[in-house]
């Protein structure tokens, strides 16, 4: 059986920041409101005639196969994680595998939203262990802000999301040793109400009407105590579940690369696994919650920043709508 490894991350975030000043003066916030519930100081949005998910989604994926050694031509798949596609139909897959110039090979669409990165990876881990590929591009992309309500019933949920893209290259290896150990994934769709961006749905009589348009269900809503209640139990569960599956424990860890859905549920499933600072990346403060895109932008600024060695033992963890949570193990 053939194992996987990262090779390469990549990541692109957009030019324009907006600050938690800027957001005071779109809707009744302020920074310490923002700051205290979710640890954010500014994020990324898209400029628009600009930046695409397929434009950020390029910037990031060649950046990844540069950082591997390797030329696009070298890539036999694409996964690629979006909630939040340049069209309804098609998916984003074959967006990017255009751009990059890679007509012929396949391409799928992950729909997991804040997961979807790691349930990308641990298709493309499958894909590689059943010697069906040996480079595969796995992408999180996503454009939030344009579904944001930026007034001030929308503005808990207004001053999280955000715009940015990140990609890694999986390889297959012969070796053991180094590589993706394990991924874990779960959902529980009862909960799928709870963080969901409502229309346009094929269910509709008319998928899109201005009566529709008029009752905001076309903006994401978010119930974000039971988001924040959930989250912080099933976070701690997947990782737990990943470490105990490979024989280790939280002290083991080297890094622990959590999606970066909110800086508070991230210091206490830190606190709660009992991890010093220099075991767990945040970048959430800076970003802002890109759903798909948090986990491989993190590996990629990780990475940049020397934060992650060779035989490092590195923990991606997600939790997100649906709700889906999911982690994976890796040594690096």
């Amino acid at each position: 059986m053939k194992y996987s490894r990262i090779t390469g991350a990549g990541h692109y975030l957009p030019e324009r920041v907006v600050t938690n000043e800027d957001l005071s003066r779109m809707m009744n916030t302020n920074d310490a409101w923002i700051v205290e519930r979710t640890g954010i100081r500014e994020r990324r949005w898209f400029t628009p005639g600009k930046e695409t998910v397929t434009s950020m989604a390029k910037e990031a994926s060649e950046m990844a196969i540069k950082n591997a050694g390797l030329t696009a031509k070298a890539i036999d798949f694409i996964v690629f994680a979006t909630i939040t596609p340049d069209y309804f139909i098609p998916g984003n897959g074959v967006l990017l595998q255009r751009e990059l110039g890679l007509q012929g090979i396949g391409a799928l669409d992950i729909r997991n939203a804040c997961s979807g990165f790691i349930y990308a990876l641990s298709i493309a881990d499958q894909y590689i262990k059943t010697g069906m590929y040996r480079r595969i591009l796995v992408v999180g992309a996503e454009i939030q802000s344009s579904a944001l309500d930026k007034s001030d019933e929308g503005r808990s949920s207004a001053v999280i999301f955000a715009d940015g893209a990140g990609a890694v290259v999986l390889e297959a290896t012969d070796g053991t040793d180094r590589g993706i150990l394990s991924t874990h994934l779960h959902a529980d769709g009862d909960f799928a109400e709870e963080l969901y961006v409502k229309d346009p749905g094929s269910s509709r009589e008319i998928r899109i009407s201005k009566e529709l348009i008029d009752s905001g269900s076309f903006n994401l809503f978010m119930n974000g105590n039971a988001v924040f209640k959930h989250a912080i139990v099933r976070f701690d569960e997947v990782i737990r579940e990943a470490l105990h599956a490979n024989g280790n424990v939280p002290a083991d860890l080297d890094l622990l690369i959590p999606h970066q859905a909110n800086l508070r549920i991230s210091q206490y499933i830190q606190a709660k696994l009992g991890l010093e600072d220099r075991q767990v990346y945040n970048n959430i403060t800076h970003y802002g919650n890109t759903t798909a895109a948090t986990i491989p932008i993190a590996i990629s600024e990780a990475l940049m920043q020397e934060k992650i060695h060779p035989g490092d033992l590195i923990c991606l963890a997600a939790f997100g709508s649906g709700f889906t949570w999911a982690s994976a193990l890796i040594r690096w």
